[in-house]
């Protein structure tokens, strides 16, 4: 199953994702974004998603990153 670091703007925005993901039934976890990768509020969320991550894109979601053999490669960000 892929996974996926997603950042965020705000704290708050990193509290709602984690609901709205494990309403849909993904594994979800919060925790301090990775060294390699940048954020405003220094707050992630690793998930496990067997669909489309675009459905659980909004407007508190800076960048997200697909974990491919310990690498990040960059699937959404907002601009």
């Amino acid at each position: 199953m892929p996974e996926y670091v997603v950042l965020f703007y705000t704290h708050s925005g990193a509290i709602k994702f984690d609901r709205k993901a494990k309403k849909k039934g993904c594994r979800a976890e919060l925790m301090p974004v990775p060294r390699k990768l940048s954020s405003n509020c220094g707050v992630s969320a690793k998930i496990q998603l067997d669909g489309s991550i675009h459905e659980l894109i909004d407007d508190e979601i800076e960048k997200i990153y697909l974990i491919c053999e310990k690498e990040y490669q960059l699937t959404y960000s907002h601009e």
